[in-house]
């Protein structure tokens, strides 16, 4: 028997997005989650994985759909399929990068809104093969991965990380989701104390890799330094065009540390 599709429903009306749960699960769809804004959707669909996503292009909170379906498509390969009232030629250009499978037009019906769904998943399955390897890892392995990773847009604003993340700030998700890098954690020498330069618009200038490898500390904001090895990188989409900045932390273990005092 063929697994149930899971689908993860991100629409900011809360009457809208219970009548899709109903039309589909009527349909036999499983509905893994309902979130209501676009920038904590991005996290969501790498923790649960969803077959498809349909996804409201006016969202309330600070990211819009279009926005955020392109950085799920383009990170985690996860289809879209846009709920949207409005489709004109600006979005549609917008909208290019998601490669949407579908556009339900609202106010819709359940067959519209099932039948670009399973337009949708089948199509998906046959484009998966054609697609790139996932520029930031496979989904599962950055949800597991215990390491801080954190995805930052050209702006230096942190749209994605890891549970790892978290745990390593010390924070909760609203003082990291959209904020700038640098209002949680600082890069700091370690020998000096001296705080080091704000690397992000290095990375996006030259699109080329940053590391700070030695005498590197992350400082939190609670003021917790620990001594780490920094890897930034850009994260180009499948035409080779900037989007975003790729932040891996790995905490030096005492033995490492020692080594290197030796070296």
């Amino acid at each position: 028997m063929a697994p149930i599709p899971r689908i993860l429903i991100v629409e900011d009306d809360e009457i809208i997005a219970n009548l899709i749960s109903v039309m589909l699960e009527k349909k036999g769809y499983s509905i893994v989650g309902k979130v209501a804004f676009g920038e904590e959707s991005i996290i969501r669909a790498a923790e649960l994985e969803p077959d498809l996503i349909l996804m409201d292009i006016n969202l309330a909170g600070i990211m819009d759909g279009v926005t955020a379906a392109t950085y799920i498509f383009q990170l985690f390969q996860y289809p879209v399929v846009f709920l949207t009232a409005l489709c004109d030629d600006q979005l549609l250009d917008r909208a290019k990068n998601a490669q949407p499978l579908g556009y339900v037009i609202k106010p819709f019906t359940d067959r519209d809104l099932s039948s670009n769904v399973e337009l949708a998943l089948y199509n998906h399955s046959m484009r998966k093969k054609y697609l790139e390897m996932y520029p930031v890892g496979e989904p599962k392995k950055i949800i597991a991965a215990l390491d801080p990773i954190l995805v930052t847009d050209p702006r230096g604003k942190i749209f994605f990380y890891n549970p790892y993340a978290l745990r390593f700030l010390e924070l909760p998700e609203e003082q990291v989701l959209m904020h700038y890098w640098r209002e949680v954690m600082m890069l700091v020498n370690a020998q000096t104390n001296e705080e080091i330069a704000d690397p992000i618009p290095e990375v996006v200038k030259q699109m080329l890799v940053e590391t700070h490898e030695f005498n590197t500390m992350v400082v939190t904001k609670s003021g917790k330094g620990r001594k780490a090895g920094v890897v930034l990188r850009p994260v180009k989409d499948d035409q080779h065009e900037l989007i975003g900045v790729f932040i891996h932390i790995r905490e030096k273990t005492l033995d490492q540390l020692k080594m290197a005092k030796k070296s």
